[in-house]
């Protein structure tokens, strides 16, 4: 079972037009915040998720702060988000002045859970953020009707769901085009990347207008230099967006691979005793960001044994997020069982998609070494 030789969790895959679109900013000298890669990008973009804006920015957690911004979260407002989540998606709350409300999620799904929603709505709720963890997609249609009968936002937090789809009254939609907006990240270890990157999607027009003008420093698109309002400087590099760009040519090649990465763990381990897979609803089509899984007695290891033995065996893997009402910015006395059980069971494990069938055995061995009988 010993293999010295590292797996790392994840590996971005730049063998496409990667290089070429970079020299050729290299060769044009539109290296910063301007350039053609920049609007094409962006226009793909859109045309992949189904929307009709697409505004970059540096990083996923500036494009949710930018939308919250735009919409006019502040002091004194809520925003309702799940307890298991990236730190991110409750910080970009935080920074526009407005309380991020937590509410707990479901153990089959992972998912923010529509009864604590309802719960958590008071006179200040503004608005839902629907984190779609792992690559599965939220409940949005329940999600959407609670928001219309409080006259609510939802903004969709997509950034691990690049391409993830649901069916909203009957027809296919991608996530990011269901909210009133969507962000994604292009991290390193992203479905598709640029290094460090994010977008915003959406369908509406004023919106998409009034981020463009807050990403560039609340600057007047038509008097350079003149700033009605206070902005950020959340603009994407023109080299950022080439990568972009061409990762985003081959984002159905590497959705097929991972779909495969996680066949291939499911159909290996789907017999080990303990080990529970995240929920796949036939009215979602669930992407393979990280191949992820809970572990639980009958299995002999705990998560953390597990985790040990893994990097023993130069294999890496990560654990789940930490529930956010257990971190200092957030902590509330307040149990949420089902987040905190998640956190303390689940498991990401290697899942780049030039993975071979060789790893993946290897990984799944090493499980398997441990089970019960």
């Amino acid at each position: 079972m010993k293999n010295n030789k590292f797996l790392p969790l994840a590996i971005p895959d730049l063998s496409g037009n990667e290089e070429k679109y970079l020299n050729s900013c290299l060769k044009s000298s539109w290296i910063s915040s301007k350039g053609i890669f920049i609007d094409r990008f962006e226009k793909k973009f859109a045309e992949f998720t189904g929307t009709k804006y697409a505004i970059s920015t540096s990083n996923g957690t500036t494009a949710l702060h930018l939308v919250l911004s735009a919409l006019g979260c502040g002091p004194g407002d809520e925003v309702i988000v799940p307890d298991l989540t990236f730190m991110a998606t409750a910080n970009a709350v935080t920074y526009t002045g407005a309380k991020p409300v937590l509410a707990d999620v479901k153990r089959d799904s992972w998912s923010i859970n529509i009864g604590e929603i309802r719960r958590k709505i008071s006179g200040r709720t503004r608005g839902i953020i629907a984190v779609h963890l792992y690559g599965n997609p939220a409940d949005m249609e329940e999600i959407l009707q609670i928001a219309g009968e409080h006259n609510l936002w939802v903004i969709e937090d997509a950034a691990e769901a690049h391409g993830a789809g649901i069916k909203i009254a009957g027809r296919w939609k991608k996530v990011g085009s269901i909210g009133i907006a969507g962000i994604f990240s292009f991290y390193g270890n992203k479905i598709i990347t640029c290094g460090e990157g994010g977008m915003v999607t959406t369908g509406n027009r004023d919106l998409a207008e009034k981020m463009k003008i807050l990403r560039d420093h609340g600057q007047d698109p038509l008097k350079r230099y003149y700033h009605p309002v206070v902005g950020y400087n959340y603009r994407l590099t023109n080299m950022q967006a080439a990568i972009g760009l061409a990762q985003l040519e081959r984002i159905n090649h590497f959705l097929k691979a991972k779909e495969k990465i996680a066949a291939g763990y499911r159909q290996k381990l789907e017999r080990v005793r303990g080990l529970k897979f995240q929920e796949q609803n036939p009215g979602k089509k669930s992407v393979c960001w990280l191949f992820s899984m809970t572990i639980e007695p009958p299995y002999k290891l705990t998560r953390d044994q597990l985790m040990a033995v893994f990097e023993k065996n130069a294999v890496e893997c990560r654990p789940f997020f930490h529930p956010l009402h257990t971190m200092p910015p957030y902590h509330e006395k307040k149990a949420y069982k089902e987040a905190e059980f998640l956190a303390g069971h689940g498991i990401n494990l290697p899942s780049f998609v030039t993975i071979t069938d060789s790893q993946i055995e290897r990984v799944t061995e090493i499980i398997k070494h441990y089970a019960s009988n």
